[in-house]
């Protein structure tokens, strides 16, 4: 029998939740009205398909943001932490502390974050979604 750790599900919905993607948001203007949303789901969908195949990627750069968040979370952490450990007299396991619990703070909030697209395949997707008159006023 396979034992199930309790906070499973929790982290998979967690987890489910941050990955989820994001759209473009329309604003509702005459096009909008007329077409109706089903016909521009569809337009944002085979705008999608046209930033993709161009090369546009919507997840382009998160490892990096990732990486940058883990390492200015560590960094601040680690001057936090010599600064407390200077006060009680053990500057540097106080900023080794801290650059631990900063790191790790920096890794859960990109891992639990919901970014937004690319640069690029967002100027993609809105240019698009302009040409074919609606008028995208952001991501979400």
């Amino acid at each position: 029998m396979t034992r199930r750790h309790p906070l499973g599900p929790i982290l998979l919905t967690l987890g489910l939740a941050g990955c989820a993607a994001v759209q473009p948001v329309l604003y509702p203007n005459d096009h909008l009205k007329a077409v109706g949303q089903a016909q521009a789901d569809q337009d944002i969908a085979a705008c999608d398909a046209q930033a993709r195949t161009a090369g546009a990627s919507p997840a382009a750069g998160q490892a990096g943001r990732s990486a940058g968040n883990t390492a200015a979370g560590g960094a601040v952490g680690a001057a936090t932490g010599a600064v407390g450990g200077a006060v009680v007299g053990s500057a540097g396991r106080g900023a080794a502390v801290g650059a631990a619990a900063g790191a790790t703070g920096g890794l859960l909030r990109s891992l639990f974050s919901r970014p937004g697209p690319s640069g690029a395949y967002r100027g993609f997707v809105e240019r698009c979604l302009r040409e074919r008159g609606y008028d995208p006023v952001g991501w979400d």
